[in-house]
């Protein structure tokens, strides 16, 4: 995607676009790979995750992100700085505790300047969408609503707010993770508030906007609006969802103007060392200075800078942390190994391990097989 194929958003009061970008979150589910890094930094397809997202709202005409930071906050600032790579401006608003994610939106408004009357778009730091943010800011202006939300469908609602619409895109209800969904299009986490609803979030509290501020708004009669569509949507939460997010980038299934390279089978950074007798295919990343050797296969994975794949291991659909080794003849699949730990030669790692930072797998210490 390049920014001449995106239109440009609907004329509000002020002439620019402004957003909210939600990164406050501890990623638990992303363990160990979160215990030193934020989620949202952690290099996906070659770079740290928020730069496909801030790069891509740069595309559709954003001009200032307020980052409402939390966990391990003062890293955002040392990796992005002021925004200028991107042709941003980016503020830093940090909650002393956590405040859910109205009250992280209510704080973090104090960064930004535009008028009452204008839209702000709010961006989860952990969602990669390929749907037209153009688009739904334009819906917003046109049908003056209170907040317009993101929708899109999954075959598994019961994992998310449900939202249900009526033939005119208003949300009529916010079912936030019901067990008997009455439908399968869910809240997508990419919301365009009016500037003066956001300050009508109580300041300095914990609250939900899932469910209070929206379930409050539709009570009280405002227009909530669902801007529904089928394109590419990718909550990142999970180890194997990060994974496919990074894969799916690499391979194109998602255009992205941050990646560092053209799309292709594999995406090689600058110093690293693939041998030609070595198989590196399915969106697989191989980080900066590191080294896969002859006869290693390499599939789907994400290779951590200063990593190693020996001669003979096999590594599919897993994550290998920053200067993590594995050993020849390994075999790790669907795994997550954490920053400088070492997977021992002839081990067998099977889909949903975890390996944390600097541990050591001695020689065949877990097989899955019988056979050395």
């Amino acid at each position: 995607m390049t920014q001449s194929d995106v239109r440009a958003p609907a004329p509000h009061p002020s002439g620019e676009l402004q957003a909210i970008l939600l990164v406050g979150g501890q990623g638990t589910r992303l363990r160990p790979l979160t215990i030193n890094t934020p989620k949202p930094l952690l290099p996906t397809a070659g770079v740290p995750f928020l730069a496909h997202q801030l790069a891509r709202a740069r595309s559709y005409g954003v001009t200032r992100v307020v980052f409402a930071t939390s966990y391990r906050a003062a890293m955002f600032e040392e990796v992005f700085s002021d925004g200028s790579a991107f042709g941003l401006t980016l503020v830093y608003v940090t909650e002393d505790s956590p405040l859910g994610t109205g009250g992280a939106i209510r704080n973090a408004a104090a960064g930004l300047t535009c008028g009452p009357d204008d839209p702000v778009l709010v961006l989860n730091g952990d969602v990669l969408s390929g749907h037209d943010l153009a688009d739904q800011v334009r819906l917003h202006v046109e049908r003056r609503a209170a907040v317009t939300l993101h929708l899109t469908e999954v075959d598994d609602p019961t994992a998310f707010g449900c939202v249900p619409t009526d033939d005119a895109g208003r949300v009529t209800a916010f079912l936030e993770k019901t067990p008997d969904p009455v439908t399968n299009r869910i809240n997508a986490g990419c919301y365009v508030f009016t500037r003066s609803v956001i300050d009508t979030i109580p300041a300095g509290e914990v609250v939900s906007v899932e469910r209070q501020t929206f379930p409050g708004l539709i009570d009280a009669g405002a227009l909530v609006l669902g801007y529904a569509d089928h394109s590419y949507w990718l909550d990142v939460g999970t180890p194997a969802a990060f994974v496919q997010g990074s894969r799916d980038l690499v391979l194109g299934r998602l255009a992205s103007p941050a990646l560092p390279g053209p799309p292709g089978d594999h995406l090689a950074l600058p110093g690293s060392d693939v041998s030609p007798q070595a198989k590196v295919e399915g969106g697989t990343v191989v980080g900066a200075r590191a080294a896969v050797a002859a006869g290693a296969h390499v599939s789907g994975s994400v290779l951590g800078d200063d990593s190693s794949v020996a001669a003979g291991a096999v590594v599919a659909d897993s994550v290998v942390g920053t200067g993590a080794r594995i050993a020849e003849g390994a075999i790790v699949r669907g795994a997550v190994i954490g920053d400088h730990a070492v997977v021992g030669p002839r081990n067998e790692l099977a889909p949903g391990t975890r390996l944390w930072p600097g541990i050591t797998l001695p020689d065949c210490a877990i097989r899955t097989s019988s056979e050395l």
